[in-house]
Order: C-alpha cells, then structure tokens, then sequence
C-alpha cells in the first residue's frame, strides 16, 4: 500500500516529460518550416529585390518582402519580428544606402548568404551635382535648398540602379550567384532564369533606346530624383523637385529654378509618382501651364498580379514618349 504515491510521482513526471516533449517537437515544427518545405527562403527588401529572387529563384524559392504594398521603402521601420525572421532566412537580397533599418537588421542577422545589390555595380550621385553642373541655380539654393539632397550625400550614391535595365541586370547575375551559392543542387536551373532574365533587361535596354531616339527635347521634370541612371542611359536630362529624399520640401528658390527650366528646355510635363501626393507637381504644372502624368520609381507595384518591373517601365518608357514627343 505505500506503493502509491511512487507511481503518483512517476505519472506525474511522465506526463510533464510528454508536455515539455510535445513542447519541443511543436517548437522545432516552427523553426523548421524552411527546411520542411524544401524551398530556400528569401528575405527581399523591397519590390526590385523581390523580383529578382522570384524570377531567378522559381519555384525553389520563397520570398518575403520586408516592404509591404503602400509602404514608402525609405521610410520602413522594422518591427522586432521582422528582425527576427530576417535572421533565419537563407538568402538576404537588399540594397544598401536605400533603408537605414535594413542595413542596420542586415548587419545583426549574421545570415550566410547576402546579395548586396550595389556591390554588383557602380553607383554615381545624382540629385545634388546635377543642379550645380548643368547651372541650375546652386548659387542662388543657399542651405535650404539642399536640404532634400542629404541622403545622396551621406550615401555611397544615388540607389536607384533598377531603373536602369543595364545596371539592374548586372545586380542580377549577383542575385543569380548568390542563389548558387546558397542552393548548390539547383544552381543549374538558377543559371538558366539569371540568363533568362538578363536577355529580357537587355531587350528592355533596347526599347527605351529605339522608343526615345526621334524625342524633340531631353528634359524631364519629376517631384523625386529617383531617375538618374535611366536618364544617364538614355541621354535625357532629369530635373527634380525635391532631391533623392522624396519627403523633402523644396525651396522657393528651386520652384523659381524648375521655371526657367521649364522655360528654356521646353518642358511640357511634370511627373510625379503613383504611391504619392500629386499635389507639388500640380501646383508646379499649374504655374506653369503644364501637363501632369506619371512616372513609377518602381519601389513597389500597386497590385503584382497585374503589374511587374516589365510591364511599369514599358509605362514609364510611354510615358516619356509622349513627353518628350519622341512617338
């Protein structure tokens, strides 16, 4: 009789062994989804990213993009969570100088393999010489006129490369490797989507050249200088009102500039973009006299079952037709 409480003691202990025992099998469940689903996991940092890792990844990849759809990239904040899962990815394609938060997470996930988009290719500031060198009134900015430069400064240099076909292709072929690197057993069919994807920038490349070689004027006026390496490409002439930042606020002494632009370089459009306020290009096309249109920096798509990068820039490649008249 004084047998029972031992197997009491023993029942209780089992039971919270299987407790803690089913705990564990639950926990590695969770931590184990990438390996269980046989996908490489991608954390992309936003939209151009993205569509790298999923057309050169396919179907062996998933990809979650720390940017959501609405979000303005250069603002994103990330949460501890994000953090978190950024740390337990396998591949980390990203663009530096572009998102502060992603730099500094990138720099804490200690993940293997990282695709740093501008280390596949050469950056150049746009946004704050161009105004001094084509003499567009640095003398006459003072301090307050380059306040929405700064970032271009700070930065390695202007990061918009994706709207360059050619530059973008050359962050591909890293993507492309990186991929290899980290999936060895596919790295053949990575190979073949990177070539895939390289011969459709070029024939992009193409398009904008053959599309804007009759264009009567050059110049382009747009709310945010995110278009100096496609205007570099192309030989256009972009003018900005407020810099590489886009929630900077330009100077009086700018909007008197973006005039005599307008004026001299026979402007008849100013862009701005479709994530955001259309309310400086229309008081600036309304000085003016001037026709409104868009132009997608391509940070993101609106809905990405209708649209990709492809599809946006033939957009944006009408869309300067028509205002630099090269239809």
């Amino acid at each position: 009789m004084n047998t029972h409480p031992r197997p009491r003691r023993l029942i209780r202990t089992t039971a919270a062994a299987t407790v803690l025992g089913l705990g564990s099998l639950t926990l590695a469940a969770c931590g184990s989804d990438a390996a269980d689903d046989g996908k490489v996991h991608v954390s992309a940092s936003f939209y151009p990213m993205q569509f790298l890792a999923q057309q050169i990844g396919g179907d062996h990849v998933t990809v979650d993009n720390l940017t959501k759809p609405g979000v303005e990239p250069h603002d994103l904040e990330l949460s501890p969570k994000q953090t978190g899962k950024l740390s337990e990815a396998d591949v980390i394609v990203y663009l530096k100088g572009l998102q502060p938060a992603v730099d500094e997470a990138v720099k804490q996930s200690e993940v293997e393999n990282v695709a740093e988009a501008t280390s596949f290719t050469s950056l150049e500031k746009h946004g704050t010489d161009v105004h001094g060198e084509e003499g567009h009134g640095d003398e006459g900015h003072g301090e307050e006129g380059h306040e929405g430069h700064d970032h271009g400064d700070e930065a390695a240099g202007d990061p918009h490369i994706w709207l360059d076909p050619v530059r973008y292709a050359e962050v591909a072929k890293g993507v492309g490797k990186t991929l290899q690197k980290a999936d060895p057993d596919h790295k053949g069919e990575y190979k073949e989507n990177t070539t895939a994807l390289v011969k459709r920038l070029q024939s992009l490349d193409k398009d904008f050249k053959s599309g804007l070689k009759k264009k009567k004027s050059d110049t382009f006026i747009t709310t945010h200088a995110a278009f100096g390496y496609l205007a570099e490409r192309y030989g256009l002439h972009e003018e900005s009102v407020s810099g590489i930042d886009p929630e900077s606020e330009p100077s009086a002494a700018r909007m008197k500039d973006l005039h005599k632009v307008a004026k001299e370089d026979d402007v008849d459009t100013v862009f701005f973009e479709d994530t955001a306020s259309d309310k400086t290009a229309k008081t600036l096309a309304k000085d003016l006299r001037l026709k409104t249109a868009v132009l997608s920096p391509l940070e993101s798509v609106k809905d990405p079952k209708e649209q990709d990068y492809f599809s946006v820039m033939h957009q944006n490649l009408t869309a300067l037709q028509i205002a630099l008249r090269a239809q």
